[in-house]
């Protein structure tokens, strides 16, 4: 009997997961890659012998490749080696204020109760049992959902935890509802911070974003040899359980006939037959024709005013001094909301940037000799304008500025050469992932019924 033929265009995470789903369950797998490396947004960055995770660097919700791996058979700790993170990050705030921020609830209340007082303490307490509870409504009938509804939700949750599903604060802010449990700005900026997960403002996501404290608190790992390991450690997989991978085929059409995806063409011309196609490029890119005409109807263009956020980079080899950096350290200005206003309201790069930094020869602890150069994803927020044509260099330089200089207002300072990094903006991750603007989030998670409009895992044009 012959077994189902799946191209799988794009190597990012879903399409390795798909591809390990596929091959387990005894189809046969070819996925196409048009980088050399797969991994899609979880990519590292070279800077001379230095390699650089450049894109996520949190890994969180173990569970969900536990159980992919559990469902082709094997074990995801047997693959990697994961280390627990006791800090989950470290926060300094330009107005004065430096907060450790623990996966240890005793400990984090314990520091914030140093940090904003009694109050606070008991406030950020009462924060994380709604953020469970929140959580553990959600966590099946909606996260794990292939294309939830309202309706669905409801059903999903049962018309008897109506009460429960009221309480996951859909028609609330975030911003707003923050204030409930910490009357000090600068926490309700920390914790406000979870908006940006999703690519969003913090000042226009629902109240519900909170469960995602309680996902950093069920586990933060650190991954031996960098966040890319897990791209290869799927890829491998799916290798041995039959899937062919082929990097560098960069796919310029998906073929239809008889009105279903019949397989794909490459930009070389050569065609491949098959009786699936997975596609896992941004969406938006079939609705555009970036995939050909016959596949637009696969799935609509996202307006530019939908997009979630992008990002300006730095990928850097360089020494610091005066802040004692962990694996993650965030550092704030005084004025969030007109961060986000600035990118969500006006498109344009906010003068008030919000820096992330993130030390990857570091982990819980400051290092001891910061003598040596070490690696840094440098990152701020920016808006997904990346198809518009290129940012003003004077623009992106600005921009720039601006974070580095909050940087040194928070103590830290950066002894880097002039080519000793990498910047990618708005424009460049375009580049890297066509459709979508720039956009690293896909849609911004903004209004209550933003997030039923995610794309669905089955698309509208059969096959």
């Amino acid at each position: 009997m012959r077994r189902d033929r799946v191209v799988v265009v794009g190597a990012g995470m879903g399409g390795l997961a798909a591809a390990c789903d596929l091959a387990a369950r005894g189809a046969e797998v070819l996925v196409l890659e048009r980088q050399e490396t797969v991994g899609g947004k979880m990519r590292l960055a070279r800077v001379g012998p230095a390699a650089i995770d450049a894109g996520p660097t949190v890994f969180t919700m173990r569970w969900v490749f536990d159980g992919l791996f559990a469902d082709a058979g094997a074990r995801f700790d047997a693959a990697l080696r994961l280390i627990p993170a006791g800090v989950l990050a470290r926060h300094a705030w330009e107005e004065g204020g430096r907060l450790d921020l623990f996966a240890d609830i005793d400990r984090s209340a314990e520091a914030i109760g140093d940090f904003a007082g009694a109050g606070a303490a008991r406030g950020y307490r009462d924060f994380c049992a709604r953020s469970r509870e929140i959580y553990r409504t959600l966590a099946a009938p909606f996260m794990a959902a292939e294309r939830p509804s309202p309706l669905g939700l409801v059903q999903r949750v049962g018309w008897q935890r109506l009460g429960a599903l009221w309480r996951t604060a859909p028609l609330r802010r975030l911003w707003p509802a923050l204030a409930a449990y910490f009357p000090d700005t600068r926490l309700r900026q920390l914790f406000a911070r979870y908006a940006t997960y999703v690519g969003s403002s913090p000042f226009r996501v629902p109240a519900t974003l909170m469960l995602v404290a309680h996902v950093e608190q069920d586990g933060v790992w650190y991954v031996e040899g960098g966040m890319q390991r897990i791209a290869t450690a799927m890829r491998a997989l799916a290798e041995a359980r039959g899937a062919r991978f082929r990097c560098g085929a960069e796919v310029a059409e998906i073929l239809v006939q008889g009105g279903r995806a019949a397989g794909v063409r490459l930009i070389d011309g050569e065609r491949i037959a098959a009786d699936a196609v997975v596609f896992n490029g941004d969406a938006a890119a079939l609705g555009q024709g970036l995939l050909g005409d016959a596949a637009r109807s696969a799935a609509r263009d996202m307006p530019p005013a939908s997009r979630s956020l992008s990002a300006l980079t730095w990928c850097l080899v360089a020494r610091t001094a005066g802040f004692p950096l962990l694996r993650h350290s965030v550092f704030f200005g005084a004025d969030y909301a007109a961060e986000f206003s600035a990118i969500f309201a006006g498109r344009r790069i906010t003068a008030a940037p919000t820096v992330y930094v993130c030390a990857q020869d570091r982990g819980d602890h400051p290092l001891q000799d910061q003598a040596t150069a070490e690696r840094l994803l440098v990152l701020v927020n920016a808006p997904a304008d990346g198809d518009r044509g290129p940012a003003h260099e004077d623009s992106l330089a600005a921009l720039g500025e601006a974070g580095f200089a909050l940087l040194e207002r928070c103590g830290l300072a950066l002894h880097r050469a002039a080519d000793a990094g990498i910047r990618t903006g708005p424009a460049g991750f375009a580049a890297l992932f066509p459709g979508s603007g720039g956009a690293l989030y896909g849609r911004a998670n903004h209004g209550p019924m933003a997030s039923f409009a995610r794309p669905a895992a089955r698309a509208r044009l059969p096959g």
